[in-house]
């Protein structure tokens, strides 16, 4: 495949990324001991097979990635989305000397991971000249954003991940800021409909959650 040297430099880099999450996936498949967790592993282990298979394609293959990668929808788990259900949250402390990683530090590095992946791939999909390259980083970005999500709610309930409802004073502090735009005024509505047509809409934003 034809490939401008930014794209193979941010290739590589994904690549060497994705290395780095399998590698680590496939250690705590064997480790894991909450069957929650090992369930979200199960789950999302097979689609960073697939990521990183297509990036290879991509490097190596003339005709490119011939396989796609699945949009997901995102379930959410919590009751309450300003609130932890964690009746507290426990202590941490980074360990200087260790032979085995617990669930705790495991669901940390793997949320971090995809968190950092998520960056990289919006950052090159928004310099990717090839269209076909640019649609496998946008739909990796949202696979990295709907599998971290999946790990942030699993941290909150398990009281790893602080969430908490913010202050209403500085919520209406900060929104007295903002002023919402009209949007039915006479020329956005006429630069809508002028190009309409250059600038299709393919979906809305609450076809992604459930």
């Amino acid at each position: 495949m034809q490939l401008a040297a930014h794209e193979l430099m941010d290739l590589n880099e994904l690549s060497m990324s994705c290395v780095n999450t399998i590698t680590n996936m496939a250690y705590m498949l064997q480790h894991v001991q909450d069957p929650e967790f090992k369930s979200i592993l199960e789950r999302h282990f097979p689609h960073h097979i697939r990521d990183y298979n297509m990036k290879a394609s991509f490097i190596s293959q003339t005709e490119g990635a011939t396989k796609e990668l699945k949009l997901f929808k995102e379930n959410g788990q919590l009751g309450n989305y300003t609130q932890s259900p964690a009746g507290q949250y426990p202590p941490v402390q980074p360990r200087t000397m260790i032979q085995d990683f617990n669930d705790r530090e495991m669901a940390t590095a793997y949320l971090l991971t995809l968190k950092r992946a998520g960056r990289e791939y919006a950052n090159a999909a928004m310099e990717a000249a090839n269209p076909e390259l640019r649609s496998f980083h946008q739909t990796a970005f949202m696979m990295s954003c709907s599998h971290a999500y999946d790990m942030w709610q699993y941290m909150v309930k398990k009281g790893y991940y602080p969430l908490e409802q913010a202050d209403p004073n500085m919520i209406g502090k900060i929104g007295a800021m903002y002023q919402v735009v009209p949007e039915n005024q006479k020329p956005i509505q006429q630069y809508l409909n002028k190009y309409q047509g250059q600038n299709p809409i393919a979906g809305e934003s609450d076809q992604l959650y459930q």
